[in-house]
């Protein structure tokens, strides 16, 4: 089955307003940021986001955040970017945080049909015990707060229950892919893509190289091409427009730049 489709508008078409979406990438690595973008141009907005991170001021998810499309964010860190904290402080946007590696396991189990696993990380604290805030009113008090998880003792050890997630669509970024749906990923830019791509009812990925089926090593495929659902082939300008979120030289930290492969 041929998944590619001719453009990036056309595979986010049909995003609806409320859609909850799992984002792939790693502050600004292996993000889809040509699925951004046009996402942010076709309009869709109330949206629930679930990546790793909210990118940063204006780039990455940073352009939905700035323009006001997202309602809900589940994530692990979002400490880059300053306009996210002013709209969580201000009660704009809900907010739930979870342990990293809690969240690549719960895309993951989406993925797989597990709806939801035991897990050492966050027993103890607020992520377990409850009240964390997901979202503050205007005056700066906690409106929604994390509830109480279960937790249960296996072998003389407490486990705290978390559930898997799915989301109605998937935006991923991978290096090769094949008219199949078939990717693989570039060293640290493979992330939390395969997790994100798994957790999508609907997965799009953009590609960096579109190859024919074949012509990809079966034992090198990151993830097969059951997960995905569209594929969009990138121009070799879009490939080579990769920000660097903190570039340093010898060391020292320098402003953030672009470079090219």
């Amino acid at each position: 089955m041929d998944k590619v489709v001719g453009a990036a508008a056309e595979a986010v078409s049909d995003v609806w307003d409320g859609a909850s979406i799992a984002v792939g990438g790693f502050g600004l690595c292996g993000i889809p940021s040509v699925l951004i973008g046009a996402l942010h141009a076709q309009g869709a907005t109330r949206l629930r986001v679930v990546s790793n991170n909210c990118g940063v001021d204006r780039w990455g998810l940073g352009i939905l955040l700035h323009a006001g499309r997202i309602a809900r964010a589940t994530g692990s860190y979002v400490g880059e970017n300053k306009e996210f904290a002013r709209q969580y402080l201000a009660g704009e946007l809900e907010l739930e945080l979870t342990p990293q590696g809690t969240l690549a396991e719960r895309l993951r189990a989406g993925g797989c049909g597990i709806p939801a696993f035991y897990t050492p990380a966050g027993v103890g604290t607020q992520v377990a015990d409850g009240g964390l805030p997901w979202r503050y009113d205007a005056a700066g008090n906690v409106l929604v707060a994390s509830p109480r998880k279960e937790v249960r003792v296996f072998d003389g050890v407490e486990y705290v229950l978390e559930e898997a997630i799915t989301t109605d669509f998937a935006l991923v970024r991978a290096a090769r892919g094949d008219r199949h749906g078939n990717l693989v990923f570039d060293k640290s830019a493979r992330n939390f893509n395969p997790l994100a791509a798994m957790a999508g009812r609907i997965t799009v990925a953009e590609v960096e190289e579109l190859v024919e089926p074949g012509e990809l090593d079966p034992d090198a495929v990151h993830l097969p091409g059951v997960f995905v659902q569209r594929v969009v082939a990138l121009t070799p300008a879009q490939v080579a427009e990769k920000p660097i979120e903190k570039k340093t030289t010898n060391g020292v930290p320098a402003v953030r730049g672009t470079v090219r492969d």
